[in-house]
């Protein structure tokens, strides 16, 4: 090759560079060239809209907001556009309950919005304040004068009260660096889409009943990374919508999350499948219920979960996993099989650990004292293949028999109730009969190297083991104030080894 030809070659790639970096310029706008406000004043919803058609429009780019605050109501986001918060940029959502649109296809009311968009997103360290507080108050009142018909049920109104974001059967979406807070319902929502990255963000909403962090529901090739979540319902939820969706290629890792419900939860409305999912790293603290819930109820699967090194303060309970058949569905009970937990810390509490919460949680089933962990399938349809390693649990022990009590003789726990169609929680059958860990209806389930301690005397057996199989243990320990009981209750059951007295 002549010296020549190398710098035509060398002088042809200059040009090619310096084209692709003015077009990447071209490719970004300001908000104010679409005469956005940033007063914080002026409702911005019509200019931010054209704005996103305009950039999609000519084949995509980034709509950037700075410093300001940018009144609106539902923002639709359409494919290839993406929205760049700079920092001191807040996205704040209006408190007119009008100038919200209906998806009266899947009920959902929401800030930005997207349906079967593709290459979206909202990226920065900018804010999406959803000012949900004021807006609820504002429909309430609406609802009230006879103006809206919306179904009233708890306090709660229905699909008027808006998320802060809802995407459905999008493709590769990215959420990054952003807060998104005071949302007036669930806060991000993501419903069928594939390929999805939520990391670095902060959620932080409490203001209001059904504050979910952010829930996915049948979403595909999912990454949610560094996270930060306060929620007064669940934190981060995986649920399902369709009997025909997979849920799948999910990995959750490196996440802090408090939440006046449960840290991270399989359900409640579960349908499709879920398999293949990876929660790893994870700390849930300030929970009023559980850390780790995995629940199907309505029909649905969940298959080859594996959890590991969790971290849990100050928290109602730990781990929590229970099918059932609450509908009575067309595809008959829920299935959970192939669950590995290992390399927990947890500590639980004695006290309403979410005290600090504007909205707390409903109060739970009582009475009772503190429950214990469990496993707790349904008749002909137990939990199988749960393996618990490398797992320590604090709890505070002390249950007081007068308040509540659950003995542990046979008729005593036959008479702990199934519930097959009942809600699924920790607490649904108040008082149970152990203060560690419960299991019932479940089969294949190993226990290696798991420690359970109770700082103070509780009446009940640390463990009770009842109309189950095949149930192993290697190196368990309970830790406890001694007294003249068992340890552990085997009842109905067949396979059990290695259990200490």
């Amino acid at each position: 090759m002549t010296i020549y030809l190398k710098y035509k070659i060398l002088f042809l790639s200059l040009i090619l560079t310096g084209l692709f970096s003015l077009t990447s310029v071209a490719q970004r706008y300001k908000a104010s060239l679409f005469g956005i406000k940033d007063d914080g004043i002026t409702l911005n919803t019509t200019s931010i809209q054209r704005a996103v058609d305009f950039i999609h429009e000519k084949g995509g780019g980034v709509l950037e907001f700075y410093v300001g605050r940018y009144l609106t109501g539902t923002i639709i986001l359409k494919s290839n556009v993406t929205v760049h918060l700079h920092e001191g940029a807040v996205l704040v959502g209006s408190t007119n309950v009008y100038d919200y649109n209906i998806d009266n296809r899947y009920l959902y009311t929401s800030l930005l919005y997207a349906v079967g968009a593709e290459n979206i997103g909202v990226t920065g360290k900018g804010v999406i304040d959803g000012q949900g507080d004021q807006l609820t108050y504002n429909l309430i009142d609406q609802i009230h004068k006879g103006l809206l018909k919306e179904d009233f049920k708890y306090d709660r109104p229905g699909i008027r009260r808006t998320n802060n974001v809802y995407f459905r059967e999008c493709k590769n979406v990215t959420m990054r660096g952003i807060t998104s807070k005071n949302a007036a319902a669930w806060v991000m929502v993501y419903d069928q889409c594939d390929g999805l990255v939520i990391d670095s963000t902060i959620i932080d909403s409490d203001i209001f009943w059904n504050n979910d962090g952010m829930d996915i529901v049948d979403c595909k090739n999912v990454t949610i990374t560094d996270n930060y979540v306060n929620a007064s319902d669940d934190a981060i939820c995986f649920k399902s919508h369709d009997y025909n969706q997979i849920s799948e290629n999910v990995v959750v890792r490196n996440n802090v999350v408090r939440s006046s419900a449960s840290g991270i939860k399989f359900g409640t409305m579960l349908k499709g499948r879920f398999r293949n999912i990876k929660i790893v790293n994870n700390t849930v603290y300030n929970t009023y219920r559980s850390a780790i819930v995995l629940t199907a109820p309505d029909g649905g699967v969940i298959e080859d979960i594996w959890i590991d090194s969790l971290q849990a303060y100050n928290t109602g309970n730990v781990i929590y996993l229970r099918n059932g058949n609450r509908y009575g569905g067309e595809k008959g009970p829920g299935t959970i099989r192939n669950i590995a937990i290992q390399n927990v810390y947890a500590e639980v509490s004695d006290t309403r650990p979410d005290t600090a919460y504007r909205y707390q949680g409903p109060i739970e089933d009582l009475p009772r004292n503190i429950s214990p962990s469990s496993i707790v399938g349904i008749p002909g349809r137990p939990i199988t293949g749960v393996t618990l390693k490398n797992i320590k649990i604090v709890y505070p022990g002390g249950a007081n028999p007068h308040y509540a009590y659950r003995g542990t003789s046979p008729a005593e726990l036959d008479s702990i109730p199934v519930m097959l169609t009942a809600y699924p929680e920790f607490s649904q059958f108040k008082e149970l009969p152990a203060w560690a860990f419960y299991i019932r209806y479940a089969n294949d389930v190993k226990l290696e190297n798991v420690q359970f301690v109770a700082r103070n005397r509780d009446y009940r057996p640390a463990m009770v083991i009842q109309e189950s199989g095949d149930i192993r243990t290697k190196q368990v320990r309970f830790i406890a104030p001694r007294k003249k009981m068992k340890r552990v209750v085997v009842y109905k059951s067949s396979g059990v080894k290695s259990i200490l007295p």
